[in-house]
């Protein structure tokens, strides 16, 4: 099933209330919802067909660290043993973003990552259940987001990486994605 969302210029999501909202405004002024949805497209809302997925990747800063992604470039994400961090790489579209992590040390996020190949062949090893995804560093955040901060935000204390902490590739919500940015000073 196909779905559209809309955003704001904000990049935040319109829900069912706000849409209840759009057609009660529309009633009040005299015009169809459609009409307004259109002038709303033009001004402040983009519609998004599919829209990108977002995720975090964990990495121990000694091991591979944000700096070195930013040399490499490009980066093969592969050695991952765990389920259900495997199905979220194979889920992972090409353009789709991910927040980068600093496990361990630092213990936090420092910036985005985006998804250039997706799932292929994990090249660290012949099982065919393992696969691996490429990246590219995208953005650096201004200032790096600790789990600390992510644990007190009201907005991103039910995140994955807090509910679950071992899990090294994890799922973001939008407005998650959203909020950690605005922290980042992004």
């Amino acid at each position: 099933m196909v779905r559209f969302k809309m955003r704001n210029k904000s990049n935040k999501y319109y829900n069912n209330s706000n849409l209840f909202s759009m057609n009660l405004l529309a009633k009040m002024l005299s015009i169809s919802f459609v009409n307004l949805c259109l002038i709303s497209y033009f001004s402040v809302i983009i519609l998004v067909y599919n829209s990108m997925n977002y995720w975090l990747i964990k990495s121990e800063p000694f091991k591979y660290s944000w700096d070195q992604f930013k040399k490499d470039k490009i980066t093969t994400w592969d050695g991952v043993r765990n389920y259900a961090a495997r199905n979220n790489l194979r889920a992972m579209k090409k353009g789709d973003l991910a927040l980068f992590y600093h496990s361990n040390e630092g213990m936090c996020v420092v910036g985005i990552a985006k998804v250039v190949t997706e799932a292929f062949q994990d090249p660290t090893t012949k099982e065919e259940a393992w696969v691996a995804v490429e990246f590219a560093p995208f953005k650096a955040l201004k200032t790096p987001v600790t789990l600390a901060q992510i644990k007190e935000d009201e907005y991103l204390k039910d995140m994955q990486l807090v509910k679950l902490q071992r899990l090294s590739v994890g799922i973001v919500k939008p407005e998650e994605f959203d909020r950690v940015c605005m922290l980042g000073g992004m």
